[in-house]
């Protein structure tokens, strides 16, 4: 799933996006500046391990679920403890992940993404 279907899936199901970052120097900026609440994190970022965003949402307290082919045993340690969702992403997981991170964390849900309460944000 590319990140436009990924963004619209994430729309559709109510979510509010505070961006997207095709590489890990974009994620590390969204991450030091964006306001968010929950993220979704690309295992490889442009051929470049996410371990150090993994890190970075870390020590901001940012939940997040981690989109990876590779199984949850291939994983560095900076991701094992985030959700995985497997690729090809199966939409209905992702958004019941999504949506169990915000709840544990009494979120509404913004991700950095309506029933008239503020949308979601997601990163």
């Amino acid at each position: 799933m590319i990140a436009l279907d990924l963004e619209d899936l994430l729309l559709d199901a109510g979510f509010a996006i505070a961006g997207v970052a095709p590489n890990l120097a974009k994620a590390l900026a969204m991450i030091e500046r964006e306001a968010f609440e929950v993220a979704i994190l690309d295992g490889n970022l442009g051929g470049v391990t996410a371990s150090p965003a993994a890190r970075a949402l870390f020590a901001r307290k940012l939940p997040f679920v981690v989109l990876s082919g590779y199984s949850a045993s291939q994983q560095p340690p900076d991701m094992c403890l985030a959700p995985l969702v497997a690729k090809p992403v199966d939409a209905a997981r992702l958004i019941e992940v999504l949506h169990g991170l915000l709840q544990i964390q009494g979120c509404a849900g913004t991700v950095g993404a309506g029933d008239g309460r503020p949308a979601p944000r997601t990163a």
